[in-house]
């Protein structure tokens, strides 16, 4: 009992002195002992060479202001709307500043929320009959108060609105999970993507990394990859060039679609994969992706 009041005391001041870390040192400080702590190496920012380095470098010198709006999962469905079209949108059943405001009766029997505002806050309704609104509220309403950009400062999250979006519900026809294709794009080119498998396995998430002609790049970047061969999604060259048109002029960003009963959505933009803390194997892909992005 005695040890088990010591090691909460021990978490609590833990937790305690990281809030205050997060919350006011700044941005160049926390970055450069994360990555220190990751990489077991100084970054080096005057010079950087990695992929990691430069999402680091980006973070702090790259601070264009419409970044915001752009990981925004509320208003970056105009820049979709005016860029590719509102065709490739998930639709939208809903936004709200509150949990209390949703009208749970003029939804649907299947649905899914998001908080627009950060990475993690959803939660998905298979059956409404037998949904845990007390749970949900729990969920929502802690992501609410969260300010992601704290955790890695990744500084586009730092000023979005918090809010509650609900989309509905995508699921593919042939019973096979949905697969997320993302392409990563530099100064407006993609130049390879990944997809993501087995999410709801008990072995974990497997990420499996394709050039541009569809072959298997052998390295990974934190997860393991998987030994599956995904087929080549029929809508490939509208992805790529969807993603292009999207990154335009931004030395940097990720770019998600789905393809679900053969049709092609939207899915984010992501300006930071991995927050930049994520380990290649073999290195040299960080340094060769590293060498994809341009900056001054």
């Amino acid at each position: 009992m005695k040890y088990s009041s010591k090691n909460k005391l021990y978490y609590t001041c833990k937790k305690i002195k990281n809030y205050y870390e997060n919350k006011f040192v700044s941005d160049e400080k926390l970055i450069k002992k994360r990555f220190k702590k990751v990489f077991n190496r100084e970054i080096n920012l005057k010079n950087p060479k990695t992929f990691n380095e430069k999402l680091q470098w980006l973070k702090l010198n790259d601070r264009n202001p419409k970044y915001t709006n752009l990981v925004d999962k509320y208003e970056v469905r105009k820049y979709i709307s005016e860029t590719i079209g509102e065709e490739y949108l998930i639709p939208l059943l809903g936004v709200w500043d509150t949990f209390e405001d949703i009208d749970f009766s003029k939804l649907p029997e299947q649905f899914v929320l998001k908080c627009n505002h950060d990475s993690g806050g959803i939660v998905i309704c298979n059956d409404k009959n037998k949904f845990d609104i007390k749970a949900a509220k729990k969920k929502i309403n802690k992501s609410l108060k969260r300010n992601y950009y704290y955790h890695s400062r990744e500084w586009p999250y730092k000023n979005i609105k918090p809010r509650i979006i609900c989309e509905e519900f995508m699921v593919d026809e042939s019973g096979i999970e949905l697969k997320d294709y993302k392409f990563l794009c530099f100064n407006g080119k993609a130049n390879c993507s990944f997809v993501g498998l087995n999410r709801n396995s008990q072995y974990g998430l497997n990420v499996d990394f394709y050039d541009m002609d569809w072959k298997r790049m052998p390295f990974e970047r934190h997860y393991p990859s998987s030994n599956t061969i995904i087929p080549k999604p029929k809508s490939f060259n509208k992805m790529v060039d969807f993603a292009e048109k999207l990154s335009k002029d931004i030395p940097f960003v990720r770019v998600d679609f789905y393809e679900i009963n053969g049709r092609l959505y939207f899915g984010e933009l992501t300006f930071f994969p991995g927050a930049g803390f994520e380990e290649f194997t073999p290195e040299s892909y960080d340094y060769l992706l590293g060498s994809w992005i341009n900056i001054p």
